[in-house]
């Protein structure tokens, strides 16, 4: 039974990473290629590399950091029970949702304020250029 394996680029080129990310995951130790060739300077990765790398993307998006990123992918590797393994995602999510919420609600306040500043400069302009229109 054959398995499926990936070269740096084949995956590097799949997800659209330069093979130096790539490089950065693996001294992560969020992927975990097998060597081959002179030295072992070939990196072979596996479907579990591709699901790790598929996952961590995925955290990243989700504005996880690596390192969040790597627990919560460790944690799945793990043969224990999957109850706290996913009651630590569900914590980490929920602090990063507070966190986005937080950062939404300052970004809210500060728009409202460049509206404020727009109107006031609008009113301004239209004032200073009625005497000019009446002359």
């Amino acid at each position: 039974m054959a398995t499926t394996t990936y070269t740096i680029s084949d995956l590097a080129k799949e997800f659209d990473l330069t093979t130096r990310a790539m490089r950065f995951y693996e001294d992560m130790g969020l992927l975990q290629p097998e060597r081959s060739g002179p030295g072992g300077r070939n990196r072979v990765y596996s479907a579990r590399d591709r699901t790790r790398l598929k996952l961590t993307l995925r955290a990243k998006r989700l504005g996880l950091s690596l390192t969040e990123a790597k627990d919560i992918i460790d944690m799945y590797d793990s043969p224990r029970d999957t109850g706290p393994q996913l009651k630590k995602f569900l914590a980490v999510l929920a602090q990063h949702r507070k966190q986005l919420e937080e950062q939404m609600a300052d970004l809210q306040a500060n728009l409202e304020e460049v509206r404020v500043h727009e109107k006031e400069a609008r009113a301004l302009l239209s004032r200073s250029e009625k005497p000019r229109q009446a002359a």
